[in-house]
């Protein structure tokens, strides 16, 4: 996973993941962040693009990263449950 979210840091113009990510209410996402930067504790900071804004996120709660093509998405992205995401 951090090789993903380095590769996508390193040509952030480009690159941005869409990843499952568990809040902190026990509520399973689907986001779209171009990550910025690592941070301690497992953390990294990344802009949401369906928050529109940075947010930081705890790498033991991000799954199923993929990286994808910056260009197919633009802000804001809908926030999907997985069920809702796997619908489409």
């Amino acid at each position: 996973m951090k090789y993903l979210l380095t590769r996508a840091m390193r040509r952030s113009d480009d690159l941005v993941v869409e990843m499952e990510y568990l809040d902190s209410k026990g509520k399973r996402t689907v986001r779209v962040v171009s990550p910025i930067r690592f941070l301690p504790n497992g953390r990294f900071l990344g802009l949401c693009l369906c928050r529109c804004e940075p947010r930081q996120f705890q790498l033991s709660r991000c799954s199923e990263v993929q990286v994808k093509s910056a260009h197919d998405y633009v802000m804001p992205v809908p926030i999907w449950s997985k069920e809702e995401a796997l619908a489409v």
